[in-house]
C-alpha cells in the first residue's frame, strides 16, 4: 500500500514507526527495566538455593523455603548486605554476584536507553544548548525500579538474626545503577555519543587506554591465581576429601568457590602489586613475607604459597605491574598516536592512575569478614595496594606512551 502513495508520506510513514519504537512510555519501560534487572539474577539465585535444598541430603531438612531464603542471602550479599550464620557475621562479598548484576543492570540499561532513546530534543538542539533530562530521569526510575525489588527481598529474607542490612543493599544498589545503569542509558539512547564531544580529548583517549591496562592487570592476576592453584590441585582436592561431602555438598562447595573467584582475582593482583593481604588477623601473604596460621577447609585457599621466607625471584614482580601498563598504553597508542610529547605525557598518565584507582576501589571491595575470631580480617591492603597501583601504573603508563611516540615519530622521520 505504501507503493501507492506519494513518496513524502511513504518517508513520513515510515519516520513515524521508527520514531513510535524509541518513543515507548519513559516511566513504564524504565521502571520495568531496573525491576527486571533485579529480578533476573534474584530468580537465578532462587532457583539454586531450592536446588542446593534438595541436594542437601535430599531436601530432609528444612523446607523449599529455607533454600529460597539462602538463595535470597546469597543474591543480597552479593548487594553488600552481609549476614549473620549462628551469630557470626560474614560481611565479605562474593563479587562473582555482583558482577553477574552488574551485567544485568548494563544490559537492560542499553535497552531501555534505545527503547526512550526517541523522547526529548534531536541531537541540533542538545548541541544548540537545550537541556535534555531523558537519560537523568529513564536512569532514576531505573534506579527507583531496582531498589523496590531490593528493598522487598531484604523484607522477606529477613529473620531473627539474619542481620541482613537493608541500608547497604539500597547503597550497593544504587551504586549499581547509577554507576552502570545510567552510562548504559545514555549509551543506548545514543547521548553519550553527543556528550563525549565536550569531554576534554585528552581524558577521553585515556580512558579506552585505562581499560586495557584495567583489564590487563585482572588477566595476569588471574592467571597468576590459576597457576597457583593448578600447582597446588591435590591439596584442593584433599580438602574435598577430608570433608567428607557427598556429591550435592561437594557441587554447592563447587559454586560457592566460583562465585569468589573474582574475590580470589583482586587477591592475587593486590599480592603481585606488593601489599599483599590477609587471610585472617596476623597473617600476611605477599612476595616479601608469608605468615599464616590456622585456616578453614576451603579450596581455594590451596592457591596460597606456602608459609616462611618466600622464593628470591618474587622481587622481580616488582616491575609486573608497570610492565602490563606499559604495553596496554603503548597498544592503545599505535592506534591513535598522540600529537605530541604533552599529550602523551597526559594520556599515559591518566590512563594508568585511573585504572590505578580502579584497582584500589576493587581490592576495597574483595574483603571482609567470614567468620568468627580471627577470620573478622580477610582481604587486601586496600589503601597501600591503591597507592601501588597508581604509582605502578602511572609509571608504566608514561613510559609506555612516551616510547610509542618516539618510535611514531621516528618512523616518520626514516619514511
Amino acid at each position: 500500500m505504501t507503493s501507492l502513495l506519494p513518496p513524502s508520506t511513504a518517508r513520513s510513514s515510515t519516520s513515524v514507526g521508527h520514531d513510535l519504537a524509541h518513543r515507548r512510555p519513559l516511566v513504564l519501560v524504565a521502571t520495568l527495566g531496573g525491576a527486571a534487572a533485579a529480578l533476573g539474577p534474584l530468580l537465578v539465585c532462587l532457583a539454586l538455593g531450592v536446588v542446593g535444598w534438595f541436594l542437601t541430603d535430599a531436601g530432609a531438612h528444612g523446607s523449599s523455603g529455607d533454600g529460597l531464603r539462602v538463595g535470597a542471602w546469597a543474591w543480597l550479599l552479593g548487594h553488600g548486605s552481609g549476614i549473620r550464620v549462628e551469630g557470626v557475621p560474614v560481611t565479605a562479598v562474593p563479587l562473582g554476584l555482583t558482577l553477574v548484576s552488574a551485567w544485568t543492570v548494563w544490559r537492560l540499561g542499553l535497552r531501555v536507553g534505545d527503547s526512550v532513546s526517541g523522547h526529548g530534543p534531536d541531537a541540533d538542539r542538545i548541541a544548540d544548548g537545550e537541556r535534555d533530562w531523558t537519560v537523568p530521569v529513564a536512569a532514576g526510575l531505573l534506579a527507583a525500579g531496582y531498589v523496590v525489588v531490593a528493598v522487598v527481598t531484604c523484607v522477606l529474607a529477613t529473620d531473627t538474626g539474619s542481620g541482613v542490612a537493608t541500608g547497604r543493599v539500597v547503597g550497593w544498589s544504587l551504586l549499581l545503577c547509577l554507576g552502570l545503569g545510567a552510562p548504559a542509558v545514555a549509551v543506548g539512547s545514543g547521548r553519550a555519543a553527543i556528550w563525549a564531544a565536550v569531554v576534554p580529548p585528552v581524558l577521553r583517549l585515556a580512558l579506552p587506554a585505562c581499560r586495557l591496562v584495567l583489564l590487563g592487570w585482572l588477566a595476569v592476576a588471574a592467571a597468576a591465581f590459576l597457576v597457583a592453584l593448578v600447582l597446588d590441585l591435590g591439596t584442593a582436592a584433599n580438602v574435598l576429601s577430608q570433608l567428607h561431602t557427598d556429591a550435592g555438598a561437594a557441587t554447592l562447595l563447587v559454586l560457592v568457590s566460583l562465585l569468589v573467584v573474582p574475590n580470589a582475582v583482586a587477591f592475587s593482583g593486590s599480592y603481585l602489586l606488593g601489599p599483599g593481604f590477609t587471610v585472617g588477623a596476623g597473617t600476611l601473604v605477599s612476595p616479601t613475607a608469608v605468615v599464616l596460621g590456622p585456616l578453614p577447609m576451603f579450596p581455594l585457599l590451596a592457591a596460597l604459597p606456602d608459609a616462611g621466607p618466600p622464593p628470591a625471584w618474587t622481587a622481580y614482580l616488582a616491575v609486573l605491574p608497570a610492565l602490563v601498563a606499559a604495553v596496554a598504553v603503548a597498544r592503545h597508542h599505535r592506534l591513535v598516536p598522540a600529537d605530541g610529547w604533552g599529550e602523551a605525557v597526559a594520556r599515559g598518565l591518566a590512563a594508568g592512575v585511573l585504572a590505578g584507582i580502579a584497582f584500589g576501589l576493587l581490592a576495597g571491595l574483595a574483603g571482609g569478614a567470614v567468620g568468627p575470631g580471627r577470620m573478622r580480617d580477610v582481604g587486601p591492603f586496600e589503601l597501600d595496594v591503591a597507592l601501588h597501583a597508581i604509582t605502578a601504573f602511572g609509571v608504566g603508563g608514561l613510559v609506555g606512551a612516551l616510547a610509542t611516540t618516539w618510535w611514531q615519530r621516528r618512523s616518520a622521520v626514516a619514511d
